[in-house]
């Protein structure tokens, strides 16, 4: 399968290197970074991680893009799409989630919602996809924030069967946009270019 790339304003949406790696376990293992996941990843976790997402896009020709930043060409973190692999309330097994884990020099300069939006739009148009989910932890508001800006609707709360119950991070918010959605809100966009 072809791997799809993904280009906006500042970041190209890549295929993942043997470079990529280094910074990624940076990323995996920055306690502020991974606050709202179940643990820090160590290097064999990180480098795991990043061929189970080479794995996919083998698979799928898509799953999470590594990001580069265009003007300083580092690998700041990665965006994309994903295919689920569980049950629970809201969500079934081969649904499509989207997601992102950036590094925290990044923060706060709309990397995340900028590469999401190419996400979606891959989502969308190349792969017509009827919907696309989203989800975290009930406390991650600054990821729930990006899924406010990509005209997401919060449609539920479940406890993620992959977390331990006794973690604080077991109980999470799910997030979905349709297609019809998504196409009414570039409408709107459109319009309001002219």
């Amino acid at each position: 399968m072809k791997l799809q790339q993904l280009e906006t304003n500042r970041l190209l949406l890549r295929g993942w290197n043997d470079s990529d790696l280094d910074m990624f376990y940076r990323i995996n293992s920055d306690p502020q970074v991974m606050e709202f996941f179940p643990a820090l990843l160590n290097r064999e976790q990180s480098n795991h991680l990043a061929q189970r997402i080479r794995d996919h896009f083998k698979q799928y020709g898509w799953c999470f893009w590594a990001v580069e930043e265009k003007f300083s060409q580092k690998f700041i973190g990665m965006v994309g799409l994903a295919t689920i692999t569980f049950s629970a309330e809201g969500i079934e097994p081969g649904q499509i989630e989207i997601g992102w884990r950036l590094s925290r020099e990044r923060w706060g300069q709309g990397f995340a919602t900028e590469a999401a939006e190419a996400s979606l739009n891959f989502a969308f148009k190349t792969i017509a996809a009827p919907e696309i989910l989203s989800f975290t932890t009930i406390k991650n508001l600054r990821s729930q924030a990006v899924m406010k800006r990509l005209g997401m609707q919060h449609v539920g709360n479940f406890n993620h069967p992959k977390v331990a119950s006794d973690s604080p991070v077991y109980p999470h918010v799910l997030y979905k946009l349709k297609a019809n959605q998504w196409r009414k809100k570039q409408t709107q966009i459109a319009s309001n270019t002219f």
